[in-house]
């Protein structure tokens, strides 16, 4: 036997004891290749080249997950947000009236106001100084006011002390209000707040531009408004209503104005320059015929009116069921989560109806305004727009 077939023989004979010397575990091994490499061909977790290691299903999501995500992302745009209210930029822009000369309480908080002048206040009538379009002062001639009115002994309340007894009457009504009346001064019917000086034509023109759009917005329309006209025919720095009247509705809407808008402004102003509205009579009517009197007015709807009554005229008596912001608030107020409270059916935003709103103000008259002011606090709607414009 050749030496290369006696090799080939030697090597035959020596293969059954090298396999036994191989440990179990080890032969063994390429059978469960072979069964893993037959499972892999029905497994979920295998490459699309057949060969095990980092699946398909491990490089993607699986499918319930973005099914899951989407279904979420469905339910929670079906519970949309409540709206915001609009009640801080809408108000700043209503009770900006800048005038030239330096004396004047502009309703910009910021502007160089004068002292403030002890003088008579009264819940149910306006406590602000008015200016006329020629830029004469007038305050309210309390004289006029009837002995018999149920708030005649409010009469004898100044324009320094309105304030604190507007808040010791809602702390005694509710003692529980005495930590957020603590926490958070109210400006606006405050000495200083009552010593600014409102155009009243100028603010509610204000409140019509503020109307649908944004503070920014509302701002610039107003002063292109103002530009429109020349400063020598403007004593109080805004164009007074007999030229606003005048004007062409071409040539108002050259501000920015709406068609709607021009139309408003110009009505308003036709009410003011034939004296249908005056200063005077703002001073001095009663909440409940100031309110119908600027109702009637194209334009001017009603939340406009209870704000310009409140923060313009600085009535205490105001109460708007209207505002959300106040909605919100006052349900928080009497207990209920507001974070729960939905549009029912789609429809509009409603925490309280109207009827619970009134008779839980009802106990705090003669001093609703500043009861709806701290109603906006709960619930922290902004109001700084009105205070610090």
């Amino acid at each position: 036997m050749s030496l290369r077939r006696s090799a080939r023989v030697s090597a035959g004979s020596s293969a059954p004891q090298a396999i036994a010397d191989i440990p179990a575990s080890s032969k063994s091994a390429p059978a469960p290749r072979k069964r893993q490499r037959k499972s892999d061909a029905t497994s979920p977790d295998v490459t699309t080249n057949g060969h095990a290691g980092t699946s398909a299903a491990d490089s993607m999501p699986p499918p319930q997950t973005p099914n899951n995500k989407r279904r979420r992302v469905a339910n929670d745009s079906a519970a949309k947000p409540p709206p915001i209210t609009p009640t801080p930029s809408a108000i700043g822009i209503m009770i900006s009236s800048s005038v030239v000369r330096p004396t004047y309480s502009t309703g910009d908080i910021d502007d160089a106001t004068p002292p403030p002048l002890e003088r008579a206040a009264e819940p149910h009538h306006t406590n602000a100084t008015l200016v006329t379009p020629g830029g004469t002062q007038l305050q309210a001639s309390y004289s006029n006011f009837e002995e018999t009115s149920p708030t005649r002994a409010s009469a004898l309340t100044t324009t320094t002390d309105l304030l604190e007894a507007a808040c010791a009457h809602l702390t005694t009504v509710d003692p529980e209000l005495h930590s957020l009346v603590s926490k958070h001064h109210c400006r606006v019917f405050s000495a200083a707040g009552l010593a600014e000086e409102i155009d009243p034509f100028r603010s509610l023109s204000s409140g019509i531009m503020a109307q649908q759009v944004s503070g920014a917005a509302a701002k610039s329309i107003k002063n292109k408004f103002i530009s429109l006209f020349p400063a020598e025919q403007c004593p109080t720095g805004f164009p007074p209503p007999a030229i606003v009247a005048e004007t062409s509705l071409t040539r108002l809407r050259e501000a920015g104005l709406s068609q709607r808008k021009a139309e408003y402004i110009q009505g308003l102003a036709q009410k003011f320059a034939t004296n249908e509205l005056t200063a005077r009579f703002l001073l001095d009517a009663s909440d409940e015929d100031v309110f119908s009197s600027l109702i009637a007015v194209r334009g001017l709807g009603a939340w406009s009116v209870e704000m310009f009554m409140c923060f313009a005229l600085k009535r205490m008596d105001v109460f708007s069921t209207g505002d959300l912001g106040v909605q919100r608030g006052m349900a928080a107020y009497i207990g209920k989560d507001v974070k729960k409270l939905k549009a029912k059916g789609g429809g509009k935003w409603k925490y309280l109806s109207e009827k619970e709103m009134i008779e839980t103000a009802e106990r705090f008259k003669p001093y609703r305004s500043l009861f709806m002011w701290y109603m906006w606090r709960i619930e922290d709607v902004d109001t700084e727009a009105v205070e610090n414009n």
